[in-house]
């Protein structure tokens, strides 16, 4: 297990690469790499608990678009995608969202809490 910023890079819009890209925001999606929507990544959060992410779309930088994190042991998932933001990144879907700078990340259900996690990948 490694952090994906543990190299320290710069993003442009810091969105979660796959495979420690750099490049520009996470938006033009021609020449995705199929390989990279299949990257084993998961928030390690404090609380205890692990939360996969399951990319569905990666930017030509290999920046996560969009995916689901999985919250349920049957498979069940919560649609996520990026909201680019001036200085790191946000990835909201129903209910909760997760903002972050590099590899740390605040994991929010709302009016539920915060809990402060490390983003993960294989």
């Amino acid at each position: 297990m490694r952090s994906l910023w543990s190299a320290g890079l710069a993003f442009g819009v810091l969105a979660l690469p796959i495979a420690l890209s750099t490049g520009a925001p996470a938006a033009d999606m021609s020449g995705a790499s199929p390989a990279a929507a299949h990257a084993k990544m998961w928030l390690a959060c404090e609380n205890g608990r692990e939360y996969p992410l399951r990319p569905i779309a990666v930017s030509r930088e290999n920046d996560l678009v969009t995916g689901y994190m999985l919250m349920t042991g049957r498979g069940h998932g919560v649609h996520m995608r990026l909201i680019p933001m001036g200085s790191g990144y946000r990835y909201a879907g129903a209910g909760v969202w997760f903002d972050g700078l590099r590899g740390n990340a605040v994991l929010n259900w709302g009016t539920a809490g915060e809990v402060p996690c490390k983003v993960l990948q294989e």
